[in-house]
């Protein structure tokens, strides 16, 4: 009987790590847009910040990975909390000073935190035998579930907190999460990656790797479900402020009665925060069970079903501009997110060598988080900049959704039916 008792206590640490710094990513990504867009000389940059960390995050990965194979998983967590307390102070500053440049500058130190969170999911599977592997991958990314919870709410509490500048405290709060989560990389027990000697298996290069149907399907499926999750969660608090304000985003009762008499703008931006709460939570509470589920059905059936129902949150969003239009949508975007993203990062994990894992990881991470960066870049142009109205600007975010779907499935498609084939 394989003993998992290592990957066991290393999965609690990562989801530890994953619930408390974590919580960081929801704080920034919630109140990056809006702190862009009072910035910004033209709202047209407003989600500009955002595009900075995940660029920050993009560059870094190869980076991070390097840090990893050589030096070991903890060194590179810790480089990453560095990263991601010296990004958010630099951002506090930048917006106590009122400069979108230097807010700009630490919006892409931020990067580099979500660059090596990025790899938990990775570190998860170090330890844990075949059998465990997708659980484990899955528990990890479930922590996020308790920085859905406390993400939003810390953003809220502390958006005003040590200046009348919006957004100050909330960065200051990010630099404390990342010092004091940092300190349970101590307990991390993943050996350093043996050394290898002049005459060891090198493993393949990264092109002869990526040249491999399942990783190359992998990768595919993984930018396209991070991507997409990106573009249109960018643009939603900008979408549910922009539409209520102009009057086309009506309010259920209990919201019309918590809020009667409020400042209209203020009313919409803390409901832009119930949503995003909503959204992240869809994101991680199916962690629980995704595992399960890809070793009952198979990881390209999760696969697909994850890029359908990204298909459907597009469908949902460009009904209506309504409230529940919005909160179904976000659902719907996170739960299709992480059958995506899970089910391609188990399918990666399964298709490399011990030795080659620094290199396609970082390589992985680096192709996934460079669509993000391009998503996050088109998502405030198209928000703002289309249509000269915020229904327009939301409507082109979700019908930009429609290409990348297609070029997922039939990849997926191609990859099962030539696997199919050989195995006829």
């Amino acid at each position: 009987m394989i003993d998992d008792t290592r990957a066991k206590r290393n999965v609690a640490v990562l989801v530890a790590a994953q619930a408390i710094l974590g919580a960081q990513m929801p704080m920034v990504f919630l109140v990056g847009g809006l702190a862009g867009q009072s910035l910004a000389s033209n709202i047209c940059f407003a989600t500009l910040p955002i595009s900075m960390i995940v660029l920050g995050s993009m560059i870094s990965a190869t980076p991070v990975s390097a840090i990893m194979q050589r030096y070991g998983r903890r060194v590179g967590f810790f480089v990453g909390a560095s990263g991601g307390a010296a990004g958010a102070l630099i951002a506090a500053y930048g917006l106590f000073v009122s400069s979108f440049a230097i807010f700009l500058a630490g919006s892409f130190l931020t990067g580099i935190y979500m660059s090596a969170q990025g790899f938990y999911r990775f570190a998860a599977a170090d330890t844990a035998s075949d059998e465990y592997r997708a659980k484990a991958i899955s528990y990890v990314m479930a922590g996020g579930l308790v920085s859905a919870l406390i993400g939003p709410q810390l953003a809220s509490a502390t958006s005003l907190s040590l200046s009348a500048i919006p957004f100050v405290g909330t960065y200051v709060a990010v630099a404390a999460l990342n010092i004091l989560g940092s300190l349970l990389f101590l307990f991390i027990d993943i050996p350093n990656p043996p050394k290898l000697a002049k005459d060891s298996p090198k493993g393949r290069s990264r092109m002869e790797m990526l040249r491999t149907p399942r990783i190359a399907v992998a990768v595919i499926c993984a930018m396209v479900s991070y991507a997409l999750m990106n573009l249109v969660m960018t643009s939603t608090p900008l979408a549910v402020v922009g539409c209520g304000i102009s009057g086309d985003t009506s309010l259920p009762p209990f919201f019309a009665d918590m809020f009667s008499g409020q400042d209209t703008s203020a009313m919409f931006k803390i409901i832009a925060g119930f949503v995003v709460t909503g959204h992240v939570l869809a994101m991680f509470v199916p962690s629980f069970f995704t595992g399960h589920l890809i070793n009952r059905f198979g990881v390209e059936r999760i696969i697909a079903s994850g890029l359908a129902i990204l298909g459907l949150a597009g469908i949902v969003a460009l009904n209506g501009v309504e409230l529940e239009n919005f909160f179904v949508a976000l659902v719907l975007l996170g739960i299709g997110w992480n059958f995506g993203f899970i089910g391609a990062t188990s399918m990666l994990a399964g298709s490399h060598a011990p030795e080659e894992r620094g290199r396609i990881q970082g390589l992985n991470d680096l192709l996934v988080f460079g669509g993000v960066t391009m998503a996050s870049l088109a998502s405030g142009g198209l928000m703002n900049c289309s249509g000269g109205s915020p229904q327009a600007g939301w409507a082109a975010v979700n019908y930009a959704m429609i290409p990348f779907l297609i070029l997922a499935a039939g990849a997926l498609l191609w990859l099962m039916l030539r696997e199919r084939r050989v195995v006829a």
